[in-house]
Formats: structure tokens, sequence, C-alpha cells
């Protein structure tokens, strides 16, 4: 019989190449992981996997093993959605990542109404960039999350996740009040304020002034967006914010819609959709979320 934690540890290992950032994203030990897919590669009878300097690449069996974990794992999650549903009423923890802007504006209702209408149930929060999440939530860290995409830096897609879309928001050119209207191009000689390397708003920035036919030359990394219209107001850069981050800017901003979008979705283990807590959670969401809707 194969052993589930050790397909998971298989599914880990197809996505991130080597034993050591298997071992890092599960808090396991690189030896541990190796003894655990040694372990799974005796139960299958077949080698699943194969050396190549320091990665480590899955065999046609160890691909094919992959693609029924995939669906073994996916049943789980429905049984286990099957099993809460045939309890009475929703308790326990319910583990929740977000981006900032999220846990500031989507969650506080979310959570007010959840907790009315199902006071047994502890929302437990976790700020987070969406680029983080995927492995959070196959690794079972979290059981639901927030993400974001942007028109220029869609989703990756999982064979382990699956989402709902949630809302859209318009995107805004950041620029000072005095250098009056601006289109992307016009900035292209401009400092811009963007966020960290790594993150899904740093990358949308980068490609959609790319797509303007420039690269945007950094002067400051910030991810507060607070922050970044306030530096905005007294001349140290540019930027583009989404308009839960543009939301009572300062004096001396001005904001020039743009016809790009970043669209929330929640996350979730792919066979969970059916679990109770987590559809209570986005139906709270859906209650509260408010219409955004583009500046004049």
């Amino acid at each position: 019989m194969l052993d589930v934690r050790r397909l998971r540890l298989l599914r880990e290992l197809s996505r991130r190449g080597t034993i050591a950032a298997v071992a890092e994203a599960l808090t396991f030990t690189p030896s541990a992981v190796s003894q655990q897919l040694a372990a799974l590669e005796r139960e299958a009878g077949v080698a699943l996997l194969e050396r190549t300097g320091r990665r480590v690449v899955l065999t046609p069996a160890g691909i094919a093993l992959v693609g029924h974990a995939e669906a073994v794992l996916e049943r789980l999650e429905q049984a286990a959605a099957e099993l809460a549903a045939a309890r009475t009423g929703l308790t326990g923890t319910l583990r929740i990542g977000a981006f900032p802007t999220a846990t500031r504006v989507l969650l506080p209702p979310a959570l007010a109404a959840l907790a009315g209408e199902h006071p047994a149930l502890e929302p437990m929060v976790e700020e987070l960039d969406p680029a983080e999440v995927a492995p959070r939530l196959r690794a079972g860290d979290l059981d639901v999350a927030l993400v974001h995409e942007y028109d220029f830096v869609p989703a990756a897609p999982d064979l382990a996740l699956d989402t709902l879309p949630l809302l859209d928001e318009p995107m805004y050119l950041a620029t000072p009040a005095s250098a009056g209207g601006a289109t992307l191009a016009d900035c292209r000689g401009e400092p811009w304020i963007l966020s960290t390397p790594g993150t899904l708003c740093h990358a949308m920035t980068v490609r959609a002034c790319q797509a303007a036919g420039f690269a945007p030359r950094a002067r400051h990394h910030v991810d507060d967006f607070g922050t970044v219209l306030a530096m905005v107001s007294v001349g140290q850069g540019v930027a583009l914010v989404p308009e839960f981050g543009a939301a009572d800017p300062p004096g001396g901003v001005r904001l020039t819609p743009l016809p790009m979008r970043r669209r929330t979705l929640v996350a979730f283990r792919r066979g969970a959709a059916g679990h109770p807590a987590i559809a209570a959670f986005t139906a709270a969401l859906r209650s509260c979320s408010p219409v955004t809707a583009s500046r004049a």
C-alpha cells in the first residue's frame, strides 16, 4: 500500500526539483525527505527518481504516480469535506491566508459576518504574498486563501488547487499632482516605486511597463500601498496601485485609471470546495465584499 504522506512528498518534489527545496518548504530535514522517498520507491517496486547532479528528476513511473497522487489527494479532500458536512455546526480552526490589502479591506467585515453565523468556528489569519500561497495550501498549512492576479501576471495553473472568483478592481497610475496627467509611456524616464522583487505586484509593474515599451527604473522598493502613495506625494517616484490600495490617497497625488485590472480569488485545495467551513467563509466574503468602481 502506498503511503499518502510520501505521495505528498513526491508531488512537492515534482514541483520544486530538489530534495533540499522540499525539505525547506515542509520543515523536514533533507535526509528525512530522502528516506521517505526511498521508502515510497520500495512500496512502488519501481524506480521513481533519477539523480542528475544536485537535482532529482522523476522517472516516467514517478511522473505517472504524481498524476495518481493528485487524484488520490483530491478524493481525500472530498471525503474530509463530506465528513465535516455530516457534523452538526462548524467548529475548530479555519487557517486563512490573505494579501495585505485583502486583510485590511475584505477580511474584517467577512470575519464579523462569519462569527455571527458560526460562533464556534475559529478563523486564524496569516498575511502573506499570493506567490507564497500555493505551497502553503498544498502542505496543509492553510485551509483557504485570498489571492490575486493581474492582467499581465496570470496565475500559474496548479493541479492541486482550485479557485473561485471573488471580485476585480481597477488599477491606477499614481503620479505627483504637480506633474499633471500622464500615461505609462509618459513615465518611462521617471523613477519608480516598485514592490519587493519576487512578488506579484513587482512583476505586474515591470510587465506593464515593458508592454508600454520600457523597463522601469526602480528607486524604491515598498510593499505597503499607503506608503507608496505617501512617497509619490512628495515626488519620490511614480507607481501602479490597485483600487483597494488607493483608498484615501494623500494630497499631492494624481490617480489616472489604466485599462488593466487586479482580480481577487478564493483558493483552496482541489476537492475542498464542498467543505462547510470553506463554503461559509466564501459566502461571507461574497456578502460583504465592496463593489469597486473606477474613479472619475
